[in-house]
């Protein structure tokens, strides 16, 4: 059998974090959480479960999911969000990987649960993410915030049966907060790399980020909050690149 190490990345995570380590009691062979020092009950609950909690200043995001890995004790990692839950499907397919490892990576789809209904069309279904892996067979990156596992060209991967289940966003205000930041830190991340943004980008990517959203994928069928979230996907589009072109015109988002 395979051993597998656990990683999860938090700050502030006190209403997320138990559920999230009790998704993988069964199936890890130990639990590293890496915390960019909580001031709530995060590191209380953790260590109620005997997890190995390590206390990190927060180094970026690409960062800190790269750093917990020189942590774990085997090279074969199941990395998930404090706000993640592994299904009772996705759970049973990662023990026969454990029984049989084949590939050198393995990704499965995450389904998001929006002001408590799942979300099952839009660009967010099936939001497929490689997160079970041989740490030795690649690395975490990308633009800040976001950032996904790749893989070295030669390597296999497969996909497993069973969905990442996400508890993103409880409220539509709390999304609006998250927007703020996050495209705040991607504007800059992509400015630092010397990205453009004309009117014309403003204009057109976020029109087409909702229309392949709601229509191509099918998002009307999620009612409500299928046209919210698609309405808020563009809308973090537009704002990504409202503040590239202020950066771009030295003018400073903050």
């Amino acid at each position: 059998m395979t051993p597998i190490s656990v990683v999860i990345i938090t700050l502030n995570e006190e209403k997320n974090i138990e559920r999230c380590i009790l998704s993988v009691l069964d199936i890890a062979d130990e639990i590293i959480v890496m915390d960019s020092l909580s001031t709530d009950k995060t590191k209380e609950i953790c260590l109620s479960y005997h997890v190995r909690f390590i206390e990190q200043p927060f180094l970026g995001y690409v960062e800190q999911v790269n750093k917990v890995l020189e942590f774990t004790t085997y090279p074969h990692v199941l990395s998930i969000d404090a706000d993640e839950v592994i299904s009772v499907e996705l759970r049973e397919s990662i023990k026969k990987v454990k029984d049989n490892w084949q590939f050198d990576g393995y990704s499965f789809n995450r389904l998001t649960n929006y002001c408590g209904k799942w979300i099952r069309h839009t660009d967010w279904y099936p939001d497929r993410k490689l997160r079970l892996f041989n740490k030795t067979k690649g690395k975490w990156s990308g633009l800040n915030p976001h950032y996904a596992f790749k893989l070295q060209p030669d390597c296999t991967k497969s996909i497993l049966k069973g969905d990442l289940l996400h508890y993103s966003f409880p409220s539509i205000n709390h999304h609006l907060d998250v927007i703020k930041n996050f495209t705040t830190i991607l504007a800059q991340e992509m400015f630092n790399k010397g990205k453009k943004c004309s009117l014309i980008s403003i204009i057109l990517h976020p029109t087409l980020k909702f229309f392949k959203s709601y229509f191509i994928k099918l998002g009307f069928l999620d009612g409500y909050y299928g046209f919210v979230t698609c309405a808020m996907s563009a809308f973090a589009t537009f704002m990504k690149y409202v503040k590239l072109h202020d950066l771009n015109q030295n003018r400073p988002l903050k």
